[in-house]
């Protein structure tokens, strides 16, 4: 039973899809930029919304948060350098752009992409 799990299961166990999120919130900080399939770029907008507010606040408590939640602290430093382009924005981080199917599996596709 799934009682109390929020989130969607995206076809896996919970460690996979815990590090599918982590992963692609991570390529999504780094690049600017994913191209992804809709489900899963509807489930990491949440997470990369924390860590964009997180650097917004700009301490080291936050600073250590989202370390943990990436693991990456070259991004984590990147973020946090290049927060004054989200100041005017109180949310709404990201972008995404329908593409249409995926040849293969008709996967609806799309571009995640963060906001200037």
């Amino acid at each position: 039973m799934r009682h109390q799990k929020k989130g969607r299961k995206l076809g896996t166990d919970a460690s996979h899809t815990k590090a599918m999120r982590r992963s692609l919130t991570t390529s999504l900080l780094r690049n600017d930029r994913i191209k992804t399939t809709e489900t899963r770029a509807k489930e990491i907008r949440p997470d990369v919304d924390k860590v964009i507010t997180w650097a917004k606040k700009g301490d080291v408590h936050s600073r250590r948060l989202a370390i943990a939640a990436l693991g990456d602290k070259e991004v984590v430093a990147k973020v946090f350098s290049e927060i004054e382009r989200f100041e005017g924005r109180s949310g709404g981080y990201t972008r995404i752009l329908k593409l249409g199917p995926r040849k293969g599996d008709a996967a609806p596709m799309v571009i995640m992409e963060l906001v200037d």
